[in-house]
């Protein structure tokens, strides 16, 4: 993984994930090929999907993304920002799902 400011949230997220029990997550091919804006991060845990969008800095989705992040909560699921400012939430709303 590269060391973008956006590559560094990604990491510390991953370190969150992979501290946790039942928790499975991929990060989507963005290929050209499938919807734009599918969040960074798919995860499931302990049956509950949780979609990441991770920005660098305070930062926040794009409305396109928003829009994604909005589509997911509206189903169930929880689609969530994570940037410098959040990071330390994700280990608490993982711990709620």
């Amino acid at each position: 993984m590269s060391t973008t400011p956006e590559s560094k949230i990604k990491k510390r997220v991953i370190e969150i994930l992979e501290s946790e029990t039942g928790v499975y997550y991929f990060f989507p091919a963005a290929n050209g090929f499938g919807r734009t804006a599918i969040p960074d991060i798919i995860c499931c845990v302990r049956g509950k999907f949780l979609a990441i969008e991770c920005k660098a800095g305070s930062l926040s989705a794009t409305a396109i993304q928003q829009r994604e992040l909005i589509r997911i909560n509206s189903s169930g699921g929880t689609g969530i920002v994570i940037n410098a400012d959040s990071i330390d939430d994700l280990a608490r709303i993982i711990k709620q799902l």
